[in-house]
């Protein structure tokens, strides 16, 4: 890599100066950086994003800016094209090179490759380097060269790569009297993007809260007995780092390192075993990447070509989608996971499965409709691993579910939310139902109180119809 006089780090899903690849090469090997995060101009509606997730977007932001401006930095804010504001970035600074850190979607891809000829055609420098995953599609590989579709062998590929260790946070920028001149536009409100401030509990978003979530995991008993209590959506049994993630306001290395050092610092197995798996929460994150970067057709299709053309019913016929969004489904599991996914931003994973299969499996809905109402919702909303998940539900993607596996949202709760806790926090109108009776479906067909509704289908007969459409169409 030369080493420049001046360079632009462009801020994506890095938001965050500890162990940040792209800014520390910047810093460490130029004279003077130029920060830049460039905010996308839609407005009002986008298929993949909503108020709460740009309300974190924003306090990720903040945080950043109050970050660089600690150590004698500068966050410039832009808005528009990438490519265009960052042409016009370079003309005003006379910038040497752009740095940044690539990006495993499509999208982002295409847009590093605009950018790429824009550098070269501009007769600059292009840096970009790896820094969102541990490794990259390319480097976890079958003996023959060829990617995984089975998680397991990945997974194993994956641990025994080496892992690199977190880089240190960047403690000074030098004075620069160019980055004080540069116009900014201020920092955005959700107003931004045309929206209202969502009446929402979110977690705090930025870099010093995503450190204190990864603190408070390795000191509480989350990662020690995280294989144990992981599936128990009423206990707070998971490290809450998604959306953290998601933004890049903490990096994947250090979660790593830092449950390696408590896993290598434990003499209890069972602990280590627990560890081992929220470790693996990390290779099935960069599975999906992995999958995505290989298939990019698995946004508009099915990953197992199979069961392409497999017979979906109409989400408005009997206002199955809209009922299942609004938590009307009679199913007190599923709807106390869309409760708490229109309250928080987040719906605990083993929700996540019950409440996707149920969509696709008992409402033979299409998994792109759930996929959609997902990233509109969930902070943590990854586009590889959102529709990896919803293919695994659906039986149709990569190391899915057989399609013969279903899930009862009845059994479900038995095993997951026993005693009606999880159930009875978001739906509180439940809270003097006996537990056992969330456990299977109303004996006397009546509703468990006035207010709720009763079951919308029934189950045994939907699972049925859901074999018989896999049948007929594993037989065409």
């Amino acid at each position: 890599m030369s080493q420049y006089k001046r360079v632009i780090h462009w801020f994506r899903r890095d938001l965050r100066l500890t162990d940040n690849t792209s800014l520390y090469n910047a810093r460490e090997q130029n004279e003077e950086v130029i920060p830049v995060h460039i905010l996308s101009d839609w407005k009002k509606t986008h298929h993949w994003t909503g108020a709460g997730r740009q309300y974190f977007l924003t306090g990720c932001l903040e945080s950043l800016a109050k970050n660089l401006d600690s150590i004698g930095g500068r966050l410039i804010i832009r808005s528009g094209s990438a490519v265009k504001e960052l042409e016009k970035l370079i003309k005003e600074t006379k910038a040497d090179a752009v740095f940044l850190n690539r990006d495993p979607d499509p999208f982002g891809i295409e847009t590093e490759k605009k950018v790429k000829e824009l550098c070269r055609s501009m007769g600059i420098g292009y840096e970009s380097f790896k820094d969102v995953v541990h490794h990259e599609k390319d480097e976890v590989l079958t003996q023959s060269a060829s990617p995984y579709r089975v998680y397991t062998p990945f997974s194993k590929t994956w641990m025994s790569l080496e892992k690199k260790e977190p880089l240190p946070r960047i403690s000074k920028f030098p004075d620069s009297e160019i980055l004080s001149d540069l116009k900014s536009l201020d920092l955005p409100g959700v107003d931004h993007w045309g929206l209202d401030v969502p009446d929402l509990d979110l977690p705090k978003a930025g870099e010093k809260a995503a450190q204190s979530r990864l603190k408070e995991a390795l000191n509480s008993s989350v990662l020690t007995k995280y294989k144990e209590n992981r599936n128990s959506p009423a206990l707070s049994a998971t490290s809450g780092l998604g959306p953290d993630l998601r933004w890049g306001t903490i990096s994947p290395r250090e979660v790593f390192a830092k449950s390696q050092q408590l896993l290598d610092s434990s003499r209890s197995k069972s602990e280590r075993e627990s560890i081992f798996t929220f470790q693996k929460q990390l290779a099935w994150r960069e599975f999906f990447m992995s999958i995505l970067g290989h298939y990019p057709e698995v946004l508009e299709t099915d990953f197992n070509e199979k069961w392409r053309g497999l017979e979906w019913d109409d989400p408005e016929k009997d206002d199955k989608l809209e009922r299942w969004q609004n938590a009307e489904t009679g199913f007190p599991i599923i709807d106390a996971g869309m409760r708490q996914l229109q309250a928080t931003g987040t719906m605990h994973n083993r929700v996540r499965m019950i409440v996707a299969m149920f969509l696709t499996k008992d409402l033979h809905l299409h998994w792109k409709h759930g996929e959609a109402y997902f990233m509109q919702h969930l902070l943590d909303g990854e586009i590889a691993n959102n529709n990896g998940g919803w293919q695994w539900s659906a039986g149709t993607g990569a190391d899915a579910a057989p399609w013969f596996r279903i899930q009862n949202p009845w059994t479900q709760t038995e095993t997951h939310d026993p005693e009606g806790e999880y159930i009875k926090r978001w739906i509180p109108e439940l809270k003097e139902v006996e537990p056992k009776r969330f456990c299977k479906p109303p004996e006397s067909g009546d509703p468990l109180v006035s207010d709720y509704p009763l079951p919308m289908v029934n189950h045994g007969e939907e699972r049925e119809e859901t074999l018989d459409r896999f049948k007929r169409h594993n037989s065409k």
